[in-house]
Protein backbone atom coordinates (compact mmCIF):
# COMPACT_ATOMS: atom_id res chain seq x y z
CA UNK A 1 0.00 0.00 0.00
CA UNK A 2 1.50 2.99 -1.21
CA UNK A 3 2.02 5.88 1.65
CA UNK A 4 0.07 9.43 1.47
CA UNK A 5 3.18 11.38 0.44
CA UNK A 6 3.85 8.90 -2.56
CA UNK A 7 0.00 9.24 -3.51
CA UNK A 8 0.77 13.29 -3.36
CA UNK A 9 3.32 13.29 -5.22
CA UNK A 10 1.30 11.46 -7.99
CA UNK A 11 -1.12 13.53 -7.95
CA UNK A 12 1.43 16.36 -8.73
CA UNK A 13 2.55 14.79 -11.96
CA UNK A 14 -0.84 13.73 -13.39
CA UNK A 15 -1.65 17.72 -12.08
CA UNK A 16 1.00 18.85 -14.26
CA UNK A 17 0.34 16.70 -17.15
CA UNK A 18 -2.88 17.92 -17.45
CA UNK A 19 -2.37 21.14 -17.35
CA UNK A 20 -2.10 23.46 -20.92
CA UNK A 21 0.97 24.28 -22.79
CA UNK A 22 1.38 28.18 -22.87
CA UNK A 23 0.51 29.89 -26.49
CA UNK A 24 3.26 28.72 -28.99
CA UNK A 25 5.37 26.70 -26.64
CA UNK A 26 5.69 22.72 -26.54
CA UNK A 27 7.17 22.76 -22.97
CA UNK A 28 6.40 25.84 -20.91
CA UNK A 29 2.67 25.05 -19.50
CA UNK A 30 0.34 27.14 -17.43
CA UNK A 31 -0.77 26.08 -13.62
CA UNK A 32 -3.05 26.94 -11.06
CA UNK A 33 -1.23 28.52 -8.41
CA UNK A 34 -3.77 28.00 -5.74
CA UNK A 35 -3.97 24.12 -6.77
CA UNK A 36 -0.05 23.14 -6.75
CA UNK A 37 0.92 25.58 -3.53
CA UNK A 38 -1.89 23.04 -1.72
CA UNK A 39 -0.41 20.41 -3.03
CA UNK A 40 3.09 21.44 -2.04
CA UNK A 41 1.54 22.49 1.05
CA UNK A 42 0.56 19.06 1.99
CA UNK A 43 3.71 17.66 1.09
CA UNK A 44 5.40 19.44 3.18
CA UNK A 45 3.23 18.71 6.30
CA UNK A 46 3.24 15.20 5.24
CA UNK A 47 6.87 14.45 4.49
CA UNK A 48 8.27 14.79 8.29
CA UNK A 49 6.17 12.59 9.21
CA UNK A 50 7.18 9.79 6.29
CA UNK A 51 10.69 10.49 7.51
CA UNK A 52 9.83 9.86 11.15
CA UNK A 53 8.31 6.45 10.12
CA UNK A 54 11.29 5.13 7.90
CA UNK A 55 13.43 6.73 10.93
CA UNK A 56 11.65 4.49 13.28
CA UNK A 57 12.26 1.30 10.67
CA UNK A 58 15.85 2.04 10.92
CA UNK A 59 15.98 1.56 14.53
CA UNK A 60 14.51 -1.56 14.31
CA UNK A 61 18.19 -2.84 13.19
CA UNK A 62 18.94 -2.28 17.12
CA UNK A 63 16.33 -4.45 18.05
CA UNK A 64 16.77 -7.07 15.28
CA UNK A 65 20.83 -7.22 16.89
CA UNK A 66 20.12 -7.23 20.56
CA UNK A 67 17.34 -10.30 19.56
CA UNK A 68 20.13 -11.89 17.69
CA UNK A 69 22.67 -11.71 20.54
CA UNK A 70 20.16 -12.95 23.19
CA UNK A 71 19.77 -16.14 20.99
CA UNK A 72 23.29 -16.40 20.24
CA UNK A 73 23.88 -16.29 23.99
CA UNK A 74 20.85 -18.31 25.02
CA UNK A 75 22.49 -21.56 22.44
CA UNK A 76 26.08 -20.70 24.35
CA UNK A 77 24.65 -20.87 27.53
CA UNK A 78 23.28 -23.93 26.51
CA UNK A 79 26.19 -25.84 25.05
CA UNK A 80 28.36 -24.55 28.17
CA UNK A 81 25.83 -26.35 30.25
CA UNK A 82 25.99 -29.48 28.03
CA UNK A 83 29.62 -28.99 28.04
CA UNK A 84 29.64 -29.25 32.12
CA UNK A 85 27.60 -31.99 32.20
CA UNK A 86 29.62 -33.81 30.25
CA UNK A 87 32.84 -33.24 32.12
CA UNK A 88 31.35 -34.33 35.50
CA UNK A 89 30.55 -37.75 34.21
CA UNK A 90 32.65 -40.62 35.13
CA UNK A 91 32.69 -41.90 31.57
CA UNK A 92 35.23 -41.79 29.32
CA UNK A 93 36.43 -38.12 30.13
CA UNK A 94 38.74 -37.35 27.07
CA UNK A 95 35.51 -38.67 24.37
CA UNK A 96 33.65 -36.03 27.01
CA UNK A 97 35.98 -33.12 26.52
CA UNK A 98 36.33 -33.36 22.66
CA UNK A 99 32.42 -33.34 22.92
CA UNK A 100 32.03 -30.54 24.98
CA UNK A 101 34.56 -28.47 23.23
CA UNK A 102 33.06 -29.42 19.72
CA UNK A 103 29.05 -28.73 21.26
CA UNK A 104 30.56 -25.05 22.59
CA UNK A 105 32.47 -24.44 18.61
CA UNK A 106 28.92 -25.46 17.20
CA UNK A 107 26.79 -23.18 19.48
CA UNK A 108 29.75 -20.27 18.82
CA UNK A 109 29.38 -20.67 14.30
CA UNK A 110 25.39 -20.81 15.06
CA UNK A 111 25.71 -17.72 17.17
CA UNK A 112 27.93 -15.90 14.73
CA UNK A 113 26.04 -17.10 11.85
CA UNK A 114 23.03 -15.61 13.69
CA UNK A 115 24.60 -12.25 14.24
CA UNK A 116 25.57 -11.98 10.78
CA UNK A 117 22.29 -12.71 9.34
CA UNK A 118 20.33 -10.17 11.53
CA UNK A 119 23.17 -7.83 10.62
CA UNK A 120 23.10 -8.78 7.11
CA UNK A 121 18.83 -7.92 7.13
CA UNK A 122 19.22 -4.30 9.41
CA UNK A 123 21.54 -3.25 7.09
CA UNK A 124 19.10 -4.27 4.01
CA UNK A 125 16.37 -2.41 6.30
CA UNK A 126 18.63 0.32 6.56
CA UNK A 127 19.33 1.10 2.97
CA UNK A 128 16.24 0.34 1.28
CA UNK A 129 14.71 2.84 3.66
CA UNK A 130 17.33 5.54 3.13
CA UNK A 131 17.04 5.20 -0.70
CA UNK A 132 13.33 5.02 -0.67
CA UNK A 133 13.92 8.77 1.78
CA UNK A 134 16.30 9.76 -1.10
CA UNK A 135 13.85 8.84 -4.09
CA UNK A 136 11.62 10.97 -2.20
CA UNK A 137 12.96 13.85 -1.59
CA UNK A 138 14.47 13.66 -5.75
CA UNK A 139 11.32 13.65 -6.91
CA UNK A 140 10.15 16.53 -4.55
CA UNK A 141 13.24 18.74 -5.82
CA UNK A 142 11.89 17.67 -9.24
CA UNK A 143 8.34 19.46 -8.58
CA UNK A 144 9.84 22.37 -6.99
CA UNK A 145 12.40 22.76 -9.79
CA UNK A 146 9.83 22.79 -12.44
CA UNK A 147 7.58 24.45 -10.87
CA UNK A 148 10.44 27.08 -10.16
CA UNK A 149 11.36 27.14 -14.05
CA UNK A 150 7.59 27.55 -14.66
CA UNK A 151 6.95 30.95 -13.06
CA UNK A 152 10.15 32.19 -14.46
CA UNK A 153 9.31 31.30 -18.08
CA UNK A 154 6.09 33.52 -17.38
CA UNK A 155 7.90 36.46 -16.28
CA UNK A 156 10.15 36.32 -18.66
CA UNK A 157 6.94 36.78 -21.05
CA UNK A 158 4.91 39.18 -18.78
CA UNK A 159 8.73 41.32 -19.20
CA UNK A 160 8.80 40.99 -22.88
CA UNK A 161 5.31 42.00 -23.39
CA UNK A 162 6.05 45.42 -21.50
CA UNK A 163 8.91 45.85 -23.53
CA UNK A 164 6.88 45.55 -26.84
CA UNK A 165 4.42 47.99 -25.89
CA UNK A 166 7.33 50.50 -24.25
CA UNK A 167 8.81 50.13 -28.22
CA UNK A 168 5.32 50.87 -29.63
CA UNK A 169 4.96 54.00 -27.85
CA UNK A 170 8.44 55.13 -28.29
CA UNK A 171 8.10 54.54 -32.09
CA UNK A 172 4.65 56.34 -31.91
CA UNK A 173 5.73 58.93 -29.81
CA UNK A 174 8.64 59.61 -32.85
CA UNK A 175 6.27 59.51 -35.89
CA UNK A 176 4.65 62.17 -34.01
CA UNK A 177 7.39 64.13 -33.05
CA UNK A 178 7.53 66.47 -36.51
CA UNK A 179 4.41 66.81 -36.08
CA UNK A 180 4.40 68.23 -32.43
CA UNK A 181 7.25 70.88 -33.67
CA UNK A 182 5.42 71.97 -36.23
CA UNK A 183 1.85 72.65 -34.22
CA UNK A 184 4.48 74.58 -31.75
CA UNK A 185 5.87 76.82 -34.28
CA UNK A 186 2.55 77.77 -35.37
CA UNK A 187 1.84 78.34 -32.33
CA UNK A 188 4.52 80.23 -31.12
CA UNK A 189 3.82 82.16 -34.38
CA UNK A 190 0.61 82.98 -33.54
CA UNK A 191 1.04 84.03 -30.05
CA UNK A 192 4.45 86.70 -31.80
CA UNK A 193 1.12 88.10 -34.42
CA UNK A 194 -1.10 88.34 -31.39
CA UNK A 195 1.35 90.71 -29.30
CA UNK A 196 2.15 92.84 -32.15
CA UNK A 197 -1.32 93.58 -32.74
CA UNK A 198 -1.51 94.72 -29.29
CA UNK A 199 1.04 96.75 -29.28
CA UNK A 200 0.04 99.01 -32.11
CA UNK A 201 -1.01 102.73 -31.09
CA UNK A 202 -4.32 104.04 -31.54
CA UNK A 203 -5.11 106.84 -33.69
Amino acid sequence: MSSRIEQIIEEIEEYVDSCKFQPLSTTKIVVNKEEIEELLRELRLKTPDEIKRYQKIISNKDAILEDAQARADAIIADAQAKAQELVTQHEIMQKAYAQANETVNEANRTAQQILDSATEDANGIRLSAITYTDDLMANIGSVVTQTLEDAGGRYKVFMETLQSCLDVVNQNRQELAPQTAQAAAISNSYQDGVTEEEEIPEN
